[in-house]
């Protein structure tokens, strides 16, 4: 199996001539992500200490999504493969492994009340009408679930009367824990659960907060969301992660490339708590969107218009 990216680096730095290599790779990544622009020799060297890893368990490693120093994994992976990250269609290699299957992601919700042992789920009855309230219910019934999603929703809703905008970036984080550290059983029903009528549309919009985590009073470029969510290696992984598992194909009867669409829900969730975070548009759809324009992107405009579609129309998804 491959090793993950932080047992990787450490065999590496262990290994004198690999440990070289390595640190050229690194200067490589520091100068992408500060953009300093690279001669044509610095280029022809960072291409090749990349191949001169060979078959190093450094160049094959992968993270996971639930791992412990998860944004050390991720930093090491895209020093390895810095020349992956030009653009947005160059991130076609994911760092992470494991996407989820179809079988796994079809929980039965019997079986999903059951792994709350020793609660009473009687008052999930009522709920009928509104399965995002019963899957919120259902949340409830679990310690670590409702801590969590207590634990955001009070940093990202502002207090009654104030003025002051909330703190988004904690906002974020809050997200991305609870996403990440609650079993997938609760968060996808609480994310996914579907609806008839618009009361339960809007629950489900509002499950991520998003006056905090998704609007603001004016909408950024598309360009520029993109440009700083490449800064940053957690929610560069998640948008390789997300363009690798979710991306469309015209020509499928599925629309998907990977045919695989229980792989990009799962990618959809991780963007959760990214400064790319999506959300759908209304309450009365499943439609999702950035919180982006792509209006004034002058002669980018059709590249703008990509990243936008990727969850505007995206049949995949």
């Amino acid at each position: 199996p491959r090793s993950d990216c932080v047992v990787a680096e450490r065999l590496c730095l262990s290994d004198s001539t690999c440990n070289a290599t390595y640190r050229i790779l690194e200067n490589c990544a520091l100068a992408k992500t500060r953009l300093l622009p690279l001669d044509h020799d610095s280029r022809v060297r960072c291409l090749n200490a990349e191949l001169d890893l060979g078959n190093s368990s450094l160049l094959h490693c992968k993270c996971h999504r639930r791992m412990k120093r998860q944004e050390h994994c991720l930093r090491v992976f895209w020093t390895v493969h810095s020349s992956m990250t030009d653009g947005y269609f160059n991130l076609e290699t994911s760092p992470y492994e494991n996407p989820a299957n179809e079988e796994h992601w079809k929980t039965d919700y019997n079986k999903l009340a059951a792994l709350v042992s020793g609660k009473n789920c009687s008052q999930l009855a009522g709920d009928a009408t509104n399965p995002c309230l019963k899957e919120t219910h259902v949340c409830n019934l679990s310690k670590k679930c409702v801590r969590l999603r207590t634990d955001y929703a009070s940093t990202c809703t502002r207090a009654a009367g104030s003025e002051d905008v909330c703190d988004r970036r904690k906002c974020l984080r809050g997200l991305r824990n609870f996403f990440e550290k609650v079993p997938e059983d609760f968060t996808k029903r609480i994310l996914f659960c579907p609806c008839q009528d618009e009361f339960c549309g809007e629950r489900r919009r509002k499950t991520i907060v998003p006056d905090c985590s998704f609007q603001s009073n004016t909408k950024p470029s598309c360009l520029w969301l993109l440009d700083f969510c490449l800064e940053d290696p957690f929610c560069k992984s998640r948008l390789a992660d997300f363009q690798q598992n979710c991306q469309p194909a015209d020509t499928s009867p599925d629309g998907c490339s990977l045919h695989n669409h229980a792989a990009c829900l799962q990618a959809y969730m991780g963007m959760i708590g990214t400064p790319m975070t999506p959300n759908y548009v209304s309450n009365s759809s499943v439609e999702v969107s950035l919180w982006c324009t792509c209006e004034s992107s002058g002669n980018q405009k059709e590249k703008c218009d990509q990243i936008l579609g990727m969850f505007e129309s995206n049949r995949c998804l």
